[in-house]
């Protein structure tokens, strides 16, 4: 019978983008956003088009963030063959299309209202909120989905004194009191 391997098709490529991007997002995006500089550097760049960086870069620190992002989606649709093939490639493949869509906005793209109205209604990140992460990294976490932004956000606020920011600043004072003269 057909249907049922629909159906596990089906659940295989939802369960590809759901658990994927939370993978994605808590073991990859917020580390590399607290204690890493690779995504930073390639993916919150200002002086480089960030529709090269998703789409056109062929440089390999670009190329290793991307792969580094995409595989905790590689691993659970590997994970799910057993259950279908087809819908883990499946899902793997809406992710993709999903990653070029959301950096569309240097392009000019604007989603039209009636979809921005639909997509609220399954948390989808769209291209405009996309944008608003590139602009500041601080904000709309979740690669696909947007229901992992608050907890991402929680979670950065409460590891932030372990952060690389927080490491940097206390070097920086610590160089600062060795500056100035000892008071007697």
């Amino acid at each position: 019978m057909i249907w049922p391997q629909v159906g596990y098709g089906f659940v295989a490529a939802f369960i590809v983008l759901v658990v994927g991007d939370f993978a994605s997002t808590f073991f990859y995006h917020v580390p590399q956003h607290l204690w890493f500089t690779l995504h930073l550097r390639t993916h919150h760049d200002r002086r480089r088009s960030y529709w090269d960086h998703a789409v056109l870069s062929k440089d390999p620190s670009v190329l290793l963030d991307g792969l580094l992002g995409a595989l905790p989606y590689i691993i659970i649709a590997i994970s799910l063959f057993p259950l279908s093939v087809g819908g883990a490639l499946i899902g793997l493949a809406l992710g993709q299309i999903h990653v070029w869509w959301r950096h569309t906005t240097e392009l000019g793209w604007k989603t039209p209202r009636w979809f921005v109205t639909l997509s609220r209604q399954f948390s989808l990140v769209l291209p405009e909120d996309h944008d608003g992460h590139h602009r500041n990294p601080d904000i709309e976490f979740g690669d696909i989905f947007r229901f992992y932004d608050a907890p991402a956000r929680a979670l950065i606020a409460k590891l932030e004194p372990t952060s690389r920011r927080s490491r940097n600043a206390a070097v920086r004072r610590l160089r600062r009191l060795k500056r100035q003269p000892a008071r007697t």
